[in-house]
Order: C-alpha cells, then sequence, then structure tokens
C-alpha cells in the first residue's frame, strides 16, 4: 500500500509494509531516508499524532493514497539530504512505487482503450501519462555498483515501454 509523506514542502511516496508492521519499523524507513534523528520527529495521520512505536500500523487506519505529515526534525528538509545519492534500498523504493503507480492508475484505463482504440484523445492522455512515468523512471540514476536498482530500473521502463507500445499499436490497428 502507497502512502503519501508530507516532509516539509516535500511529498515522499512511501510503500508500507505488511499491515501487522510495528510502526517503528516505518519510523526508521522515514528517519533513513530523510537522514533524521529517529526519535526528532512526529508522524501524523488524519489529525492525530501516531505515537504508539510498538503498536502495528493498521491500528492507524491507513488505507492507499492515506497521507501522514512528518513534523520536527528540522525546518527545512533540505538542509538534511546529503549530496550524495539515496541509499539503494529507497531508490528501489522508488522505482516500486512509480510501477506500482503505472499499474493501479493506467492499466485499466489501458485494457478499456485496447478494447475500443476509437477516441484520439484519449490516446493522447495515455500516451502522455507513460511519457511523463518513462521521465521519472528516467530521472532515477542507481549508482554501478547498485546491481539490483539498476535491475529493477531496467525492468521498470521496459514494462512501461511495452505497455506504450501496445497503446501505439492499438491505436494504429483501429479501423478509420
Amino acid at each position: 500500500m502507497t502512502v503519501t509523506v508530507k516532509w516539509g514542502k516535500e511529498r515522499i511516496s512511501f510503500d508500507l509494509p505488511a499491515p501487522d508492521t510495528p510502526l517503528y519499523a516505518v519510523r526508521r524507513s522515514l528517519a533513513d531516508y530523510t537522514h533524521l534523528p529517529l526519535h526528532s520527529f512526529k508522524l501524523v495521520h488524519a489529525g492525530a499524532v501516531m505515537q504508539d512505536d510498538n503498536a502495528p500500523i493498521s491500528a492507524y487506519l491507513l488505507t492507499t493514497n492515506s497521507t501522514i505529515a512528518l513534523i520536527g526534525g528540522t525546518d527545512s528538509p533540505s538542509k538534511h539530504l546529503p549530496p550524495v545519492s539515496p541509499s539503494e534500498r529507497s531508490l528501489l523504493a522508488t522505482i516500486q512505487s512509480e510501477l506500482n503507480s503505472v499499474h493501479s492508475s493506467l492499466k485499466p484505463s489501458l485494457e478499456a482503450f485496447f478494447l475500443a482504440p476509437t477516441n484520439q484523445k484519449e490516446h493522447a492522455r495515455l500516451a502522455e501519462l507513460l511519457l511523463q512515468s518513462l521521465l521519472r523512471l528516467d530521472g532515477l540514476t542507481p549508482e554501478a555498483s547498485w546491481e539490483q536498482a539498476r535491475k529493477e530500473r531496467k525492468q521498470a521502463v521496459r514494462d512501461v515501454q511495452d505497455m506504450l507500445h501496445r497503446l501505439d499499436n492499438a491505436s494504429s490497428t483501429r479501423p478509420v
């Protein structure tokens, strides 16, 4: 399940672990990502502070596309981000999040378009969204030693390109 974490002016797409995972694990992942000390920030969902680190995340009634506010630590996210690339784990999470977003939001629309590929505006909209996804994936640059991240990014790009090719083929074979 993907949620949005608001941290200052930034929004981070974050995949949550299993519902029985304690909040502590989520806090640790966010601390690793933001480079903030583990207990220097609060997590707030639906106006309530998520206080009990031992409680499972299901206790906080998070759903897909929920928003969690990360408050505290410092006033500026950019001050804590190191000048180096993010860790391989966070890059893998970003790649997976992008691919999950494409599959959940665009795949149903693509399947509907394949059944009746006559709407040019819908073709243009879907093609644009797929190209935007490709650009976001292209902007992710794993270090040479990060084999898993390089492999995942390559496969994600292939998946999105395949969807784009199928879209273009369906549009070009439609009856005039």
